[in-house]
C-alpha cells in the first residue's frame, strides 16, 4: 500500500455552540491540515498521485476557509465548527475536487487546532 500526504495551513476563527468552557467564546486557530491519499498501484510514471494536483485540490478548499469566521460559513452556520466536523468537511470537499487514478482514494484528513490537538476523519 502506498500513501501520499500533503500539509497546508490556514487561520480561522470560531466559537463552539452548546459547549461549556473556554471554546464557547470567540477565538481563532492557526490550523494545520494533513491530507492523505492511498492506493496499491502506482501509475505509469511511478506516482500514486501528483503532489501538485493534490496540493491544488486541497488549496481550493483551504482558500475558502482561510481568515473566515467559521460560524457564518456554510455548513458551519448550522453545523458546529469543531475540528472533527471541519476535518470531515475538508475530506468531502477535497474528495469532490481530486481526480485520482483507478484504485486511489482519499484515505484521511487530519486537522490540528494546536500543536497538541488534532482531529482525524476517515470514512
Amino acid at each position: 500500500m502506498f500513501e501520499v500526504t500533503i500539509e497546508q495551513t490556514f487561520a480561522a476563527g470560531h466559537a463552539l455552540r452548546n459547549y461549556h468552557g473556554k471554546c464557547e467564546n470567540v477565538h481563532g486557530h492557526n490550523y494545520r491540515c494533513q491530507v492523505t491519499m492511498e492506493g496499491e498501484q502506482l501509475d505509469h510514471v511511478g506516482l500514486l498521485v501528483d503532489f501538485v494536483a493534490l496540493k491544488k485540490a486541497v488549496q481550493v478548499v483551504i482558500d475558502r476557509l482561510d481568515h473566515q469566521w467559521l460560524n457564518d460559513f456554510p455548513p458551519f452556520d448550522v453545523l458546529n465548527p469543531s475540528a472533527e466536523n471541519m476535518a470531515k468537511y475538508i475530506y468531502d470537499e477535497v474528495n469532490k475536487g481530486i481526480d485520482a487514478g483507478p484504485g486511489v482514494h482519499l484515505e484521511s484528513v487530519r486537522l490540528w487546532e494546536t500543536d497538541t490537538s488534532v482531529a482525524t476523519y476517515r470514512p
